[in-house]
């Protein structure tokens, strides 16, 4: 039955639409019995009442159908974008990271907070760092991971994603997705009943910035106060970086060739917020003065792979190399979110010298990962 059909004249409900769709999004179809003695008793749900001793109509005695379309997500959290949520929760889930990170170093293997579990990985785009630090993770603390690659789902296209989205929270406790348009993400959480962990959309990618993060933490003591310089393409892990801006207070730079700046919006969003101090410019040696970290990632991402040797003429003077890190000063260190083209978008000497920290960087994927799951599971 189709929900544009339990209008709220129809059901002899008091309540505006929007009344009926908040109680649609937090009923399950576990207690659609006892809605009904709520109902039948005229008690109030959501301020949504019945007009006296009435009997049912017929067609609330088919609501269970209607409402189990989008489940409740009672103590659950989704992570879609880092602005979600405050400072505080962003460094406790760091805080935590390192805490985690610290017990499995130690070889210590009784902590399984995830023992009994099971997570879902959708991979649109596949990625071997997003899988191994996923699946790895999940199972060092206990859980099953299962992977869903490009042809097991075809997510959108041989089946709707918000039945993908119901169906594996049927079966599973959370659900990760790398996908390419952000908008398969949003709706998979909307309509999943379990957390959506975003393991990258073409917007943005939370997880790895959150990793970025902690490897900061790591090797410069903290985030705050600290000067962060991105220099290549303006794409979703600026985005996340941006997001990451409005929340925690350091310096953020974008530099960037003209015509491949962040999305204007978010950029807005990350200003207005007022937390974190934002540029976005076209000189990548001006930029990187006084950074303490420089930041780099390839010039045409998964699915840009055509544009690949136009982007190599525009972003002429745009890699990382020996001179430009010169110019950023010896206490800044190199990352890259991994995968690189050496000797494209950063030389192979920058890659390997000492103040590079891509492999701790790839590490923390794991880790920061791990934190993520722990707080949106409630664990």
């Amino acid at each position: 039955m189709a929900y544009a059909a339990l209008m709220p004249t129809k059901l002899g409900l008091e309540g505006s639409h929007d009344q009926i769709h908040r109680l649609r999004t937090t009923t399950s179809c576990m207690n659609v019995e006892n809605l009904s003695k709520v109902f039948v008793r005229g008690a109030h749900t959501d301020k949504l009442k019945v007009k006296g001793p009435v009997k049912m109509p017929p067609k609330v005695l088919h609501i269970k159908s209607a409402l189990s379309c989008v489940e409740e997500k009672t103590g659950l959290k989704d992570f879609l974008h880092i602005n979600d949520f405050d400072k505080e929760t962003i460094l406790t889930i760091l805080d935590r990271a390192k805490e985690v990170k610290a017990l499995l170093k130690s070889g210590e293997r009784t902590y399984l907070p995830f023992k009994g579990k099971t997570m879902a990985m959708i991979f649109a785009k596949p990625s071997m760092r997003t899988r191994v630090s996923f699946e790895t993770g999940f199972f060092l603390l206990g859980g099953h991971a299962i992977y869903l690659g490009p042809k097991d789902i075809e997510m959108g296209k041989r089946e709707e994603t918000r039945d993908v989205a119901r169906v594996l929270s049927r079966y599973n406790d959370i659900i990760m997705a790398r996908l390419f348009a952000h908008q398969d993400l949003l709706d998979l959480a909307n309509y999943a009943s379990v957390p959506v962990i975003n393991g990258l959309t073409d917007y943005n990618h939370p997880c790895q910035i959150m990793a970025d993060a902690l490897t900061m933490i790591e090797h410069i003591g903290q985030i705050e106060g600290t000067k962060v310089v991105y220099v290549g393409d303006g794409n979703n892990i600026v985005h996340s970086w941006l997001l990451l801006a409005a929340v925690v207070p350091f310096h953020f730079v974008c530099a960037c060739p003209k015509g491949f700046e962040p999305d204007k919006e978010t950029v807005e969003k990350a200003q207005r917020a007022g937390v974190g101090k934002i540029e976005i410019t076209n000189d990548p040696k001006e930029a990187v003065k006084g950074a303490d970290v420089v930041y780099s990632d390839v010039w045409a991402s998964m699915g840009q792979k055509e544009e690949a040797a136009y982007r190599r003429q525009v972003f002429q003077g745009f890699q990382v190399d020996e001179e430009l890190m010169k110019i950023a000063g010896p206490q800044a260190y190199f990352m890259h979110c991994l995968p690189a083209e050496r000797g494209v978008e950063v030389t192979n000497g920058v890659i390997e010298a000492p103040n590079s920290i891509v492999f701790p960087q790839a590490e923390n994927r794991m880790h920061a990962q791990n934190a993520i799951m722990l707080h949106s599971l409630g664990l």
